[in-house]
């Protein structure tokens, strides 16, 4: 988790540096920091953070809004991305409306609202019984591979990390090891 609020800009690094596209971010000021979280990083955590009083589609639509992009074109896409992780049907609903694994799915289509070039997960299935939690996997590696996002998970879930290009492992905030899946 500690890894990935550094990665996302969420915290400052201590010691060392991090680069997104090849650029040093940890210098840069709080406003700089904040565009780079809404237009180049996608969030999923272990618990959604839908807002509840908001439809699916608003909250897909939300990142696109603040970002400035228009109504009307922040609607057209969040329309495509919840159907492409399965919500077609569901954008009316307000998340207590929907299923935990159904929430998650709203929470991808909202992290890839502004094409990100990383997809951070964290603890992703970790709230999710082990059905819906494999659906949600799949819909990681099908991102993956249809939207070219380069995706950096945090999980104790074996199943999923086995299924990663890299696999590494940590304790007590330390890298332990680096390995292939």
């Amino acid at each position: 988790s500690t890894l990935l609020q550094l990665l996302g800009a969420l915290d400052r690094p201590t010691a060392g540096e991090v680069l997104l596209g090849g650029e040093p971010i940890a210098r840069l000021e709080d406003r700089a920091l904040a565009a780079i979280r809404n237009r180049r990083i996608g969030f999923v955590f272990q618990f959604h953070h839908l807002l509840q009083e908001l439809t699916a589609l608003e909250n897909v639509m939300m990142p696109q809004l603040i970002a400035g992009v228009d109504r009307k074109a922040a609607a057209s896409r969040a329309r495509d991305l919840p159907g492409a992780v399965g919500l077609g049907q569901r954008l009316s609903h307000k998340p207590w409306q929907l299923s935990g694994g159904e929430q998650q799915r709203v929470a991808v289509a909202r992290a890839l609202a502004n094409q990100p070039l990383v997809l951070l997960a964290d603890e992703p299935s970790g709230n999710l019984d082990h059905v819906t939690s494999a659906q949600l996997h799949e819909l990681f590696f099908k991102v993956r591979d249809e939207y070219g996002v380069a995706m950096v998970l945090a999980t104790h879930n074996r199943e999923l990390a086995d299924r990663a290009d890299r696999v590494l492992r940590m304790s007590e905030g330390r890298l332990q090891s680096l390995s292939p899946a």
